[in-house]
């Protein structure tokens, strides 16, 4: 057995290990605290943050328990649970962000891979141990609302100098056992799942949609993560369906934190700039990700998506996406280590993004583009396999800068040119 199976075995023993060790659900015993006990109106008017704050405060200080959001809209600036507490929006129950910037305070987290003071989420669950947010109900950012007001303020030359960022919609940040779950996520005004510095991460059944005009509206981000299962979930949304992350240039290579030991299963990924994606805040490393028996629809841009800068460093190894359906979507592949290279561009980091260790096995279905794999001259993409792949495409496979990559299992249909053009063999 040659050195990478042997890698791909492990890491699949270590998915299983991992799964085992998520914590049960909430007892149906905890305690109940609805949120209208505490003066909250689902009016969709009142602005009930102090209600719904209070509510959780007394169930943390009485041991915990389930905050629970009742039939109705409840407008609300940013929340923060708090030990012991978990949440539960019921069905016909919508907790419906603020759009007032004032209602989110400026707090420490990372923002787009670097640690600083920046805006708060909408839901925000931090430093706790086995919390679990979950229900029938919707958690809406308005999301909508936010991008409107931004586009007329520009059309009327109107913008503010002074950035403010959007609220996330919801951030597990250095949480452990943490469970999301059931819930219709909806018109985040930008990332909507945000996974930061956490451990063992259940993210299940979530249906998350936004506004195909909402900037960023990135479905979940796994940001510096380890040990994350997410399964069942439904996904359509303005930019990455899912995101790897670990940390951009600088900052990330002085956190170090990787993104490992990640499932993701079982799901549908409707329109969005990528299905699930590697990068680009690459510079912690992101390893051990299985991808598997997933449907990418038609609207989808780059269902299998790798990306990073020369700046941002890191490794992304041990990669494989199997068992997955392709629905008259955008490119199958897409690998770019010199993505969305703008100024002002950084200077290239002391030792480049890697990327080696991808298996894709069992990828099928009809698509626009094959795609690209274009790695760096300094650090080709490298050991990519191709097993029982079989896709039809208007046009072909380019690939550049890259090493080692076994088409055998690779059956292209292309109606217009080569189905694989290799820059390296014209250089």
């Amino acid at each position: 057995m040659n050195c990478m199976k042997k890698v791909f075995i492990l890491s699949a023993i270590i998915t299983m290990l991992f799964l085992s060790a998520f914590i049960l659900p909430q007892p149906k015993t905890a305690k109940r605290y609805l949120i209208t006990d505490f003066g909250a109106k689902g009016d969709s008017l009142t602005l009930n943050t102090k209600a719904i704050q209070a509510a959780i405060e007394q169930c943390a200080a009485k041991g915990g328990g389930v905050v629970v959001v009742p039939k109705g809209i409840f407008i609300s600036g940013a929340l923060f649970l708090k030990k012991g507490v978990n949440l539960e929006i019921e069905k016909g129950g919508v907790l419906k962000g603020s759009i007032n910037p004032e209602d989110y305070p400026q707090i420490p987290t990372r923002w787009e891979g670097e640690e600083k003071t920046w805006t708060s989420a909408f839901i925000n669950a931090n430093d706790l141990n086995g919390v679990t947010i979950s229900g029938e109900g919707t958690i809406d950012g308005s999301g909508d609302i936010w991008t409107a007001r931004a586009l007329k303020a520009r059309a009327e030359g109107n913008v503010n100098p002074i950035r403010v960022g959007r609220p996330r919609l919801i951030c597990f940040q250095n949480c452990k056992n943490a469970t999301i779950a059931n819930l219709n996520l909806h018109n985040q005004a930008v990332w909507c799942l945000h996974v930061l510095y956490s451990d063992h991460v259940l993210v299940q059944n979530l249906k998350i949609s936004a506004d195909h005009n909402i900037p960023s509206s990135d479905g979940i981000d796994i940001d510096s993560s380890t040990d994350v299962h997410i399964t069942g979930c439904d996904i359509d949304v303005n930019d990455d369906c899912i995101s790897i992350k670990s940390g951009k240039d600088e900052d990330g290579l002085r956190v170090n934190r990787p993104s490992k030991n990640i499932l993701i299963d079982k799901s549908r990924f409707g329109y969005g700039h990528g299905g699930v994606a590697m990068g680009s805040e690459t510079s912690g490393g992101i390893s051990e990700v299985t991808v598997d028996n997933c449907v990418m629809e038609a609207g989808n841009w780059a269902p299998i998506r790798f990306k990073s800068q020369p700046s941002r460093s890191g490794v992304v190894e041990n990669i494989t996406y199997k068992n997955i359906k392709l629905n008259q979507t955008g490119k199958a592949f897409e690998f770019n280590m010199a993505w969305r290279m703008v100024p002002p561009i950084k200077p290239p980091a002391k030792v480049l993004p890697v990327v080696k260790n991808i298996k894709l096995i069992n990828i099928s279905g009809t698509v626009k583009n094959v795609g690209d794999m274009s790695g760096l001259s300094g650090s080709p993409i490298q050991n990519v396999s191709f097993v029982n792949c079989n896709i039809t495409a208007e046009k072909g496979f380019i690939l550049k800068d890259v090493k080692d990559v076994d088409l055998s299992g690779l059956k292209l249909t292309v109606k217009q040119g080569q189905p694989i053009i290799n820059q390296d063999e014209v250089k």
